[in-house]
């Protein structure tokens, strides 16, 4: 399989696991709580709906963050496993699993300290319930520095290294 393929196929799966982990933990939190609605499915994207006017600031609060914090864990998760995962002999779940670490360590923070005001504040609409909105960009914004770092100098040497083998 060429790395072109592998590349699309890891971001593909990047995506759909994104999806799954982030989305997923707002699933388990609406179920939790008895507030689930549906599952919406919205062009490239699933959005999990509820019924927020049975819950109260914080529980929306909390809700809109479990999805950023279960990727955030799996992320991290992933960063420290980066050298075993390494060590598959197969390329392209070393490729999968590259672009999940990526996307898990990048994409709520980016998305959560900047791109939020651009595209509508979607979680940060709840996170705000919790905090001054300024404040959670902030927090966001520096988790974003520190996780470009760890992916910076933990996962992209690593996985560098272990495609420059074979």
């Amino acid at each position: 399989m060429s790395k072109r393929t592998r590349q699309y196929i890891g971001i593909l799966a990047a995506l759909a696991a994104y999806y799954l982990v982030h989305e997923g933990a707002h699933l388990l939190y609406a179920l939790l709580t008895g507030v689930f609605k549906q599952i919406r499915l919205m062009g490239l994207g699933v959005q999990i709906d509820i019924y927020a006017e049975h819950m109260t600031n914080m529980q929306l609060g909390i809700f809109c963050l479990v999805g950023a914090l279960a990727t955030f864990c799996v992320g991290y998760l992933l960063a420290a496993l980066a050298r075993s995962i390494c060590h598959a002999k197969s390329k392209l779940l070393r490729a999968v699993l590259y672009y999940i670490t990526i996307a898990f360590l990048l994409l709520d923070p980016l998305y959560l300290s900047v791109l939020c005001g651009f595209f509508g504040g979607g979680d940060m609409n709840g996170i705000a319930l919790l905090c001054p909105e300024w404040a959670a960009r902030c927090l966001f914004g520096a988790l974003l520095l520190v996780n470009g770092l760890v992916f910076w100098k933990r996962v992209l040497p690593v996985y560098r290294q272990s495609f420059a083998r074979q």
